[in-house]
């Protein structure tokens, strides 16, 4: 171990000494990270860990009954997988995952890799045949270190028993430190059925990780470093805040928005990012990107000093790297990861540190040289964008159009609700159409864009946020998944409110088919599928379960669903013509962004359309 016992007696773990099981090591160390709930689904290679759980929770069972660390169990490890991250995207918390060998660790890999893409802290604790059987292709036998090392941050499997207890803080340690991730613990039966005495302290040995972490967080802002990104805003006329998910994950939030008021710089935010800038300010420019606000991505296009905060330059908004932000005449970048300096466009001027610390760290730079810019007719210009090229849609459709849906739940939640999403068309309308006052209300799969994520997440977010209004706005294909994680809500008795959006088909794929394969939907055309999804609500226990679809009757069906009291389930069947706009086609520029039949575009966009073979 690399941290000694505490030389005090008075500060040694009270369980110092004991003798207990593998199992119960675990879950004592989870008790001792804070952990409160853990999600799961048993099976052979797990049962002594899930035995150490029962046998915890009721000898600690709490005065009004509750257990201290309870167990939720899903419909599949995949769903218990995106409960977890939910839970820790909605509270910055560690989510734990606990699932048994061979098909129980492979149902997770979406979820981990998932995690991993968009920096979420998750510890995933794995059953393994015994360590003798490794190897042998035994029952529910799988290479969970080969499978897990390409997708998580971190993977142990542990063969030694006298390792067991450090492995497990270290997996914490790792999972939520530097860029937070996905860490596996792959743990055999027999390690888990092994005993020997709880040492109450102690991590492993990681000298590598350690000290570059330590290099991190040593890396402080010098004068000199504040003196020249002063230069640079002094210089600039339009300066733009482009935040990333780093902003968030770093809970950088607070010294962001201090930053980006003293001196009245615009904010544009990723997918990843919405909540870390008020959606509802005057200088909040929503969202940018391939179907960012049409405003904000002409104030990108328009900005003479980029400075990027907690983001990556990735292709959804970066697609065309050599021409995103074409008038910036600096760029600056902010990140905890110095692989992303950078790595897609170059910045001229960069830190490598805690964004928390270093934004706090330059703002009291400017204070104290009383660094003053006016930037009055950038404000001018911005407010005249969102002015002109605002969000807009058909208003006078006789079908239900889904931003309508939308605008109406914003309208009732006031920015303060959380959101998960699933992934699709209806993914990109509520980032677009829903405010988002704070950071960690919006809960989506960015990078990987896994369908399926929406319910389960929703689930986790409630679980971390029990007094919360939580809402999954999901699509009829993306919510089929994990449409088993319905029952998981009422089994709990979970109060989140579940809204399908039916446009009878997977609409982004169509959306695609339509505009560059002639609209030939191949295989995404859902009109014949026969599911009911009242019924199936219902089913799963439901007591609120509605269908939509006629569009006066849409503010009071809304209202209706989001004020009852217990899980909630509405469908609402929507335009199956209503597309995503703006758009910016993959590999293009924002010059060449589509913004369809309603919302004004500054020119008219280029004929140049990406090839089939294109990413979406």
């Amino acid at each position: 171990m690399s941290k000694e016992a505490p030389a005090d007696r008075e500060d040694r773990h009270p369980l110092a000494g004991t003798r207990m099981s593998g199992a119960d090591i675990v879950i004592q160390i989870l008790a001792d990270e804070n952990v409160h709930t853990i999600f799961g689904y048993s099976g052979g290679a797990i049962l002594p860990t899930f035995d150490a759980v029962f046998r915890y929770n009721d000898k600690h069972r709490r005065a009004d009954g509750k257990s201290p660390i309870p167990l939720i169990v899903p419909a599949n490890e995949q769903g218990a997988g995106f409960m977890a991250a939910g839970y820790a995207r909605a509270s910055g918390k560690v989510g734990v995952l606990m699932v048994t060998s061979g098909p129980g660790a492979t149902n997770t890999v979406t979820p981990i890799r998932d995690c991993m893409a968009d920096s979420v802290p998750i510890v995933v604790i794995c059953g393994q045949v015994p360590v003798h059987a490794i190897g042998t292709d035994a029952f529910q036998e799988a290479p969970v270190a080969a499978i897990m090392g390409a997708v998580a941050k971190h993977i142990f499997l542990i063969t030694d028993p006298t390792r067991l207890e450090a492995t497990v803080r270290t997996a914490f340690e790792l999972a939520r430190t530097g860029r937070p991730g996905p860490v596996v613990i792959d743990i055999p039966k027999d390690i888990q059925n092994w005993e020997g005495e709880f040492a109450g302290f102690g991590s492993l040995p990681l000298p590598g990780y350690r000290h570059r972490l330590q290099a991190v967080v040593e890396n402080h802002l010098t004068d000199d470093a504040c003196e020249r990104f002063y230069t640079m805003l002094a210089e600039s006329e339009r300066p733009l805040i482009y935040a990333g998910g780093g902003v968030i994950n770093g809970n950088a939030t607070k010294a962001m928005r201090h930053f980006a008021s003293a001196y009245g710089i615009p904010v544009a935010t990723t997918l990843m990012a919405l909540g870390a800038s008020d959606t509802k300010h005057p200088l909040s420019l929503h969202m940018l990107g391939m179907h960012g606000m049409a405003f904000a991505n002409y104030a990108v296009e328009d900005c003479d000093l980029l400075i990027a905060i907690g983001a990556r330059f990735d292709d959804r908004v970066a697609g065309d790297p050599a021409r995103f932000a074409p008038n910036a005449k600096n760029i600056a970048q902010f990140d905890i990861d110095v692989a992303e300096i950078g790595k897609v466009k170059s910045v001229n001027w960069h830190h490598v540190g805690i964004l928390k610390r270093d934004l706090d760290d330059l703002l009291a730079y400017g204070q104290r040289i009383k660094f003053e810019k006016e930037f009055s007719v950038w404000h001018k210009e911005i407010a005249g964008l969102k002015e002109k090229h605002c969000l807009n849609y058909d208003r006078e459709s006789d079908r239900i159009q889904p931003y309508a849906v939308i605008e109406e739940i914003n309208r009732l939640t006031d920015g303060k609700a959380i959101i998960s999403t699933g992934v699709g068309q209806h993914q990109m309308w509520a980032a677009q159409y829903f405010d988002f006052r704070e950071p960690r209300l919006w809960l989506t799969s960015g990078s990987m864009g896994t369908m399926g994520f929406g319910l389960p997440a929703a689930i986790g977010a409630q679980v971390a946020n029990p007094d919360r209004l939580v809402i999954d706005i999901d699509g009829d294909g993306s919510i089929r998944m994990n449409i088993g994680e319905l029952e998981t809500a009422t089994t709990y008795g979970l109060p989140i409110k579940v809204i399908v959006l039916n446009n009878f088909g997977d609409g982004m794929v169509r959306q695609w088919q339509k505009l560059y394969y002639k609209g030939r939907m191949s295989g995404s055309d859902k009109s014949l599928r026969r599911k009911d999804f009242v019924k199936t609500a219902e089913a799963d226990g439901f007591k609120y379960a509605v269908k939509l679809d006629r569009k006066e009757d849409l503010p009071g069906v809304i209202r209706e669903f989001i004020e009852f009291s217990g899980p909630a389930f509405l469908e609402v069947i929507i335009d199956p013509d209503a597309g995503v706009y703006p758009m910016v086609g993959p590999g293009l520029s924002y010059a060449k962004m589509i913004t369809g039949d309603f919302i004004v575009s500054r020119d008219q966009p280029a004929d140049d359309k990406p090839g089939p073979g294109e990413m979406f």
